[in-house]
């Protein structure tokens, strides 16, 4: 039943972020990069992809079609050229606010049966395996 309400919540946001023009994967590689760029300044690919859980190869085939888009900008870090850091373009800022908001909105529809919000996501956090992080955003 975990597998079939997983799917049923992808392919409802999958719908709810085509206005959007973003897939599920880029929505969550976009408000990452932004919620760290936010947070500690300009992530590298590697720390995008260890904070959002994917792979560092299909993450970067993504931010590649993100910076195609004008909605992110790769530059190389300032001490380690091979390293490549990560910002939002203004674009990219606006297009990641309003898809949080239209995920946001699906979350909490889709969600509302499931009893209290922070058990939920303390649940959830246990069975993604991340028990010492249970106020991790679900980017």
């Amino acid at each position: 039943m975990l597998w079939q309400a997983t799917l049923r919540w992808q392919r409802m946001v999958t719908a709810a972020l085509r206005p959007t023009g973003l897939t599920h994967v880029q929505f969550v590689l976009l408000a990452a990069t932004r919620l760290l760029e936010d947070r500690t300044g300009p992530p590298s690919q590697r720390e995008l992809a260890d904070h959002a859980g994917t792979d560092t190869m299909m993450t970067s085939q993504v931010l590649r079609s993100l910076e195609s888009a004008g909605l992110v900008q790769r530059h190389p870090d300032p001490g380690d050229g091979r390293i490549k850091r990560l910002t939002a373009t203004a674009e990219g800022r606006r297009v990641a606010t309003d898809a949080e908001r239209v995920v946001d909105l699906l979350d909490r529809k889709f969600f509302a049966g499931a009893g209290d919000r922070q058990d939920l996501l303390q649940l959830l956090a246990a069975l993604a395996g991340h028990d010492d992080d249970a106020s991790r955003p679900n980017l």
